[in-house]
């Protein structure tokens, strides 16, 4: 008997595999998994079986880390922009890690989290990624360099510097553009050594596109790091999120409707859009690759939309699909592990929340399940 959909599948297996790869390219480096990127508590207990900690945002996501059985001390606060009782709830659970990026946060870690440690975060190029922060977050070397002076005088530790290039960036040269920052503002500051460099998250995963692989990424961190950091580099850290969850899911979805509309174009509808998870296909910043039973017949171009009545909640303007698609056929978006079930509503036009189905597969058949059968969904 099939499953309703619309329903997220992620195969566990996948989510430890990358972990172990992202270890094994970054030796030594903490791991704090974002737990954005999917929250669910079989992801979780995944990562922490696998040694990982967790980048939480607010107190929903840090009980939920904390439920796994986690260190509190293996938890970073990385949301900069939180209220006076979000960082006295964690510093009361135990967390000693926060991430800031200007005088207002840092006053109220000061008061709300006396001795914890702050990681001040570098606004960076973000150039080459799909999802760029958009200037929110992060601030300037000048004023890195100040925080980094004025934690200490307000009874906090100067842990160290972060940064993030954006999510799902491209370019390897990005981290080593951000570490050479970093270490300019550990001069600029006078601190005799950096203590803790946190990385962000970012790396990419293939979609329609191919991406370079982690090893280039992960060669172009420890280039910057020797060059930039010499003599005693710092402990280094990283929040993967996409990374670890987004190849291990698959969305499956069913065709509500197939129409020939007024505008000459064909548009297919699916059960699940923007407002059921797939909130990154908005400006088709992630394109997620299609998958059907009937690829391999005579293709045409569609508009992809949703099933919601709201006019946004359309996912591509143009985009390859079988010619012989109609209404109950399956639709599978393969990658979709990250940010789905964490942006999907929880009742937009009474529609329910994405589910989540969390199973563990063997690596080789998981890897047969996605492997570049030319699924549909090209853009054109």
């Amino acid at each position: 008997m099939s499953v309703a959909t619309p329903y997220l599948e992620l195969d566990l297996t996948v989510v430890r595999a990358r972990l172990v790869e992202l270890r094994a390219a970054l030796p030594g480096a903490r791991v704090f998994y974002a737990v954005k990127a999917n929250p669910a508590p079989e992801v979780l207990a995944a990562v922490a079986d696998g040694g990982a900690g967790f980048d939480v945002a607010s107190p929903g996501e840090l009980d939920l880390a904390l439920a796994t059985g986690a260190d509190p001390g293996a938890v970073c606060h990385a949301n900069p922009v939180r209220t006076p009782a979000d960082v006295s709830a964690a510093h009361a659970a135990g967390v000693a890690l926060f991430v800031t990026d200007s005088g207002e946060d840092l006053a109220v870690l000061a008061e709300r989290a006396p001795g914890s440690g702050v990681l001040v975060r570098l606004a960076v190029d973000e150039q080459g990624s799909a999802t760029p922060f958009g200037g929110k977050f992060g601030c300037s070397r000048a004023e890195a360099a100040a925080l980094l002076g004025r934690a200490g005088e307000l009874g906090l530790r100067a842990a160290g510097l972060s940064f993030h290039v954006g999510s799902q960036q491209t370019r390897p040269a990005a981290w080593a553009e951000a570490i050479a920052a970093a270490a300019a503002v550990t001069s600029a500051a006078g601190l005799p050594r950096l203590p803790l460099l946190d990385l962000g998250g970012g790396f990419p995963v293939r979609y329609r596109e191919p991406v370079p692989p982690l090893a280039q990424f992960a060669g172009a961190i420890r280039q910057a790091v020797h060059g930039c950091f010499p003599h005693d580099p710092p402990e280094l850290a990283c929040e993967p999120g996409r990374f670890l969850v987004a190849e291990a899911g698959v969305l499956h979805a069913e065709v509500v409707r197939v129409s020939h509309r007024h505008d000459g174009r064909r548009w297919v509808y699916l059960d699940v859009g923007r407002y059921g998870g797939l909130a990154e296909t908005e400006g088709e910043a992630i394109g997620y690759r299609l998958r059907t039973a009937r690829d391999g017949d005579p293709s045409a171009t569609a508009v992809l939309a949703g099933p919601t009545c709201d006019g946004d909640d359309v996912l591509y303007r143009e985009v390859v699909l079988p010619a012989t698609l109609r209404a109950g056929d399956r639709v599978e978006l393969l990658a979709a592990g990250a940010y789905t079930a964490s942006y999907a509503s929880v009742g937009f036009n009474g529609l329910p929340p994405l589910t989540v189905r969390c199973a563990d597969t063997h690596a080789d058949t998981h890897a047969d399940t996605h492997a570049d059968t030319a699924p549909m969904g090209a853009a054109r």
